[in-house]
């Protein structure tokens, strides 16, 4: 069986509400990352989040599903554009919500046949999968 792992590593130094963390990622795509928890809940400061995180993974994930789907029905994208929204309660502490926003370019495809695929990706999209079940996932599609 064929399997990928990647990796972050992830120091956290103090408490909750005034402490402060850093991570790196394994590939090296991009620097070391800061990480509070007023960048979570109140302003980001040039910080990230897990939340944004989730949002990337998700919207960059579904891109490919989507595209896959589209190739394999004949019909490949020339282009997908993917707003990802990842809403963090805080009053709950838990990830509520995705919001993925998708625009695509893609010819010879009617908006029905669009949303079939759309349909189907959100089925078979790795981080759609992973999330489903405890955060509520909210698509919405539309053609150029």
């Amino acid at each position: 069986m064929a399997t990928a792992e990647r990796r972050a590593e992830v120091v956290w130094e103090g408490d909750l509400p005034r402490g402060n963390g850093r991570f790196t990622v394994g590939s090296g795509a991009f620097d070391e990352q800061a990480v509070t928890w007023a960048s979570r809940t109140e302003r980001s400061d040039g910080k990230t989040s897990p939340e944004e995180l989730i949002a990337a993974a998700h919207g960059s994930c579904f891109a490919m599903a989507l595209s896959n789907v589209l190739a394999e029905g004949g019909t490949p994208p020339e282009r997908l554009e993917i707003t990802a929204v990842c809403t963090f309660d805080v009053d709950n502490v838990k990830v509520s919500s995705v919001d993925l926003d998708i625009r695509g370019h893609v010819p010879g495809i009617d908006a029905e046949d669009f949303q079939s695929a759309v349909e189907q990706a959100e089925q078979g999209c790795p981080v759609s999968n992973a999330l489903r079940g405890n955060v509520d996932i909210r698509v919405n599609a539309s053609l150029d």
